[in-house]
């Protein structure tokens, strides 16, 4: 939500929000004289130093510190931001909110706020009760999802329809340039001219909350097995959804994570959905994509742990070791759950119940504990040579933990994995951090030559990395663009990868990891193009227009 409260608003907000009435709901308060005590949300603590003055209408902790407004409390409690806390305040008081960019002018996230909504309840309806969408029931009874979990987490159905959405949102007024805004529709332009359809249709459509259970996006499943398309499509980016900034299921997990303080991070959205329903509340998973610093930054805000769950394959394993890294960088601790080959969390819970998911859980080893392992499968370890690699590898790893204490006992589980002893991974972790110290020194003192990604190229892998919905950018390029003419070789790389995966109906950023080197460099390549600037914007030139203007450049060059 953006924009200005007025003055006016926030004090109504605060006067029908008692601060005991709030905090009460959340916590146990117990009446102490005049004021309330309990023990303390925000830290362990067996004492009650938490306390509440109604007539102040405060509440402060004598043992961490933290105190404040009703407000604050809510910030604090369910992880959002002052605009955020006050929406969910107004709503728990049935305040009316009348939020302002400037004056007289409603903001424009509101009014996208407001067309999710009414579309996911759409959805939602055609779901249940549509018979068109028997296909999207037996769907789900299939994967043995039932209606209740369905409609916890906003599960419905766009019919295989190309102006279903189009029609709705004219006969509820809502102009064709908010519905595109909002990721519901696509415009398409060329020389028959404008026109506009929508862009879930003939899937299960799976509602994307924010952290506040607002719809920001959609992510709809194609039905049909032997689909052409894309077996996922996703809302772009909009001024509501940044895929780098959402984790599907976070707005039902978020409380749980707090109090266990660890998240069970997976990979796709029946997983999450499998974990919550069989009662592991704290799983998350990204948006179809690379986890990103964003991404880390929130579950860092909610835990100090994390369980990484992806797939056992190579490229589960290669993706798990990378978040991993990320996680360690920012100072949490990992543990890293080995799945049985061939399963995810979905069909383990499905085939074996609640109690084999836990033993993994259980079992699941340090990030260098699993990294070790997972490379010792690849690498010769009895060899000088390949104990070595994988020593260098999980030194890597280990390097990036920025706390001594969390460096020193990795060390040594990654030790004991690799029968070495502790005193020379230390060694070699000492030598590592210092030769890194003074690269990075080198670096600021005397910038490297690099080879600079032609800023032509770089466009047009942005462009196709952005063409789920202008396969013709796909067609030009294929038909009009030597590939031996991108001088870039990761430009290059990427380029190929998007155009195979197109033709096999595959997840570009799925296909890109398989291809990928243990580098991560073409993953971290496009999650950096993904994650910048939308390029369909482009006036009243379209993306088509764009993919032709760069090859023609190519060639000229």
């Amino acid at each position: 939500m953006g924009g200005m409260v007025p003055k006016r608003v926030l004090e109504e907000v605060r006067f029908k929000n008692d601060i005991v009435d709030v905090i009460q709901a959340s916590i146990d308060l117990k009446k102490a004289g005049a004021t309330f005590k309990a023990c303390c949300p925000f830290h362990k603590e067996k004492t009650p130093s938490f306390v509440v003055n109604a007539q102040r209408q405060i509440f402060h902790c004598f043992g961490c510190g933290k105190g404040g407004d009703v407000f604050k409390f809510i910030m604090e409690y369910e992880g959002v931001d002052f605009v955020g806390a006050i929406k969910m305040l107004a709503d728990r008081a049935g305040v009316q909110l009348e939020l302002e960019d400037g004056p007289g002018r409603v903001s424009d996230k509101d009014l996208l706020f407001k067309v999710n909504h009414e579309a996911c309840e759409l959805y939602q309806d055609l779901l249940l009760n549509d018979d068109r969408a028997q296909v999207a029931r037996n769907y789900l009874a299939g994967r043995k999802l039932n209606r209740e979990i369905a409609g916890q987490f906003r599960i419905g159905y766009a019919p295989e329809e190309w102006e279903f959405i189009v029609n709705w949102g004219q006969k509820q007024k809502y102009k064709l340039d908010t519905l595109e805004r909002a990721g519901l529709i696509v415009r398409k332009t060329d020389d028959k001219g404008t026109r506009y359809y929508d862009r879930f249709r003939g899937r299960v459509v799976f509602a994307i909350l924010d952290e506040q259970k607002r719809v920001v996006g959609f992510s709809g499943r194609t039905l049909e097995k032997d689909s052409q398309g894309a077996k996922y499509v996703n809302t772009p980016e909009t001024p509501l959804f940044h895929k780098s900034r959402i984790l599907y299921g976070l707005s039902f997990a978020r409380r749980k994570i707090v109090d266990a303080r660890e998240a069970i991070v997976c990979e796709g959205q029946i997983d999450v959905i499998r974990c919550h329903q069989a009662g592991f509340e704290t799983a998350v998973a990204s948006q179809g994509t690379a986890f990103s610093e964003d991404h880390i930054r929130i579950i860092g805000r909610y835990a100090d742990s994390v369980v990484i769950m992806f797939d056992p394959d190579a490229a589960g394993q290669n993706a798990a070791i990378r978040t991993a890294q990320m996680f360690i960088a920012a100072g949490l601790a990992v543990r890293v759950a080995s799945l049985p080959k061939g399963e995810d969390p979905d069909s383990l819970i499905l085939k074996d119940g609640p109690e084999a998911f836990q033993a993994i859980l259980d079992s699941a080893s340090s990030a260098v504990s699993y990294q070790a392992q997972v490379m010792a499968e690849r690498e010769n370890v009895s060899s000088e040579v390949g104990a070595m690699r994988v020593a260098r590898e999980v030194l890597e790893t280990i390097s990036k933990s920025p706390n001594a204490v969390q460096r020193e006992r990795l060390v040594r589980e990654a030790a004991g994995k690799l029968q070495l002893n502790p005193s020379a991974l230390f060694e070699e972790l000492r030598k590592s951090m210092k030769r890194a110290a003074s690269s990075s020194r080198n670096r600021e003192e005397a910038p490297a030559q690099q080879v600079t990604v032609p800023e032509e190229e770089k466009d047009l892998c942005s462009h196709l990395a952005q063409s789920e919905d202008t396969p013709e950018s796909l067609e030009l390029v294929k038909k009009y663009l030597p590939f031996e003419f991108i001088r870039h070789a990761l430009c290059r790389d990427v380029v190929v990868a998007i155009i195979e995966a197109s033709g096999k109906g595959e997840d570009i950023t799925e296909s890109i990891r398989e291809k990928d080197g243990s580098d991560g460099e073409m993953e971290a390549f496009m999650t950096g193009l993904i994650m910048g600037p939308s390029k369909a914007s482009l006036g009243e030139r379209t993306p088509v227009d764009a993919v032709r203007d760069i090859i023609l450049h190519i060639w000229r060059r």
